[in-house]
């Protein structure tokens, strides 16, 4: 072998194991609750290397009520969040330095959930509405409107299920994945109402980052979300992979509840309904945030100067901002 060959050989090999060397890129994305099917997405995305392939190395950290999210990205505790447009708004409108950059829930999987003696959403005058402190911030404000509610009938719900199994003439709110399997079981004449599907304009979880990130490491953000849409894509196929991560992560969470969850992402289209079903997962539009923020300028949530298009970013779907 000539000098020539073995210095060739030599350079190739080292160019080698420095190729091996490069560190995946880092990041640590916050959920908003404990891992379960809402997430799905992003643990199928570690359990079946997808982010791995896109050269990241991402930590997915459960929520919880204790958890504020916005507080540990802003504070670099973490560098994606899973939260929501109303609450990005706010923040923008308190000058956050931070923008959604994927919307992989199309649709808020909130609604509500009724007796059979409720024939449509305009039947809830009268009823007794069981509220969360976080809806009375969010949704209420746009289901009084539309249907001519009262505030005189909003009760706490505390996540008890029993006083509206007691009362025909109680309504409570509930998520699209979760509280319907419990009230199917127990009341399967029970009817769920999905507010996307009567106008509610707001995303589902949606994912949100720091300025700061998208400035310094924009090709890591796009692949992060690149690899997170992929994720989903594969949860919906074939969730197995995902699931065993989710049940290893949260040892409560059962196969029964997994199931209901990804079936109704599915039925309801969460994930691949609206503009993802022809412009892509996660996609973002400018008619769709503008939607939201009017709705919260009209119910007083939001100060009318807000610039909301600084509360989000389409650059990682260009072609379908509009």
């Amino acid at each position: 072998m000539s000098m020539s060959s073995v210095r060739l050989l030599t350079l190739c090999a080292t160019l080698s194991a420095t190729s091996l060397s490069f560190a995946a890129d880092k990041l640590v994305l916050q959920t908003t609750w404990v891992a379960q099917a809402e997430q799905g997405g992003y643990y199928q995305a570690v359990a079946a290397g997808i982010y791995k392939k896109y050269g990241l190395d991402v930590e997915v950290r459960s929520g919880g009520p204790q958890l504020n999210n916005m507080t540990l990205l802003l504070a670099n505790r973490a560098d994606v969040i899973v939260s929501y447009d109303l609450q990005v708004l706010k923040g923008v409108e308190q000058n956050f330095p931070l923008k959604a950059i994927a919307a992989p829930f199309q649709f808020d999987p909130q609604g509500i959930l009724t007796h059979s003696n409720v024939k449509s959403l305009d039947d809830l005058k009268g009823k007794t509405v069981l509220v969360s402190a976080s809806g009375q911030a969010s949704w209420w404000p746009w289901l009084k409107s539309q249907y001519k509610l009262e505030d005189s009938q909003v009760r706490p719900y505390t996540f008890n299920m029993q006083p509206f199994l007691a009362d025909t003439n109680t309504v409570q709110q509930a998520y699209a994945t979760s509280e319907v399997q419990q009230a199917k079981a127990a009341q399967p004449d029970s009817k769920f109402w999905l507010f996307a599907e009567h106008g509610y304009p707001a995303y589902g979880g949606i994912l949100v980052t720091r300025n700061n990130l998208l400035a310094e490491k924009p090709d890591v953000m796009k692949r992060f979300v690149e690899a997170s849409m992929e994720g989903w894509k594969a949860y919906l196929a074939d969730p197995t992979v995902g699931n065993q991560l989710i049940k290893k992560e949260n040892p409560q969470m059962t196969d029964a509840v997994l199931a209901f969850g990804v079936a109704q992402m599915k039925t309801l289209h969460l994930i691949d309904g609206g503009d993802a079903s022809n412009k892509g997962l996660g996609v973002m539009t400018d008619k769709r945030w503008q939607a939201t923020r009017n709705f919260m300028v009209s119910a007083g949530l939001l100060n009318k100067d807000t610039d909301y298009k600084a509360a989000y970013t389409t650059q990682f779907y260009p072609q379908a901002a509009m």
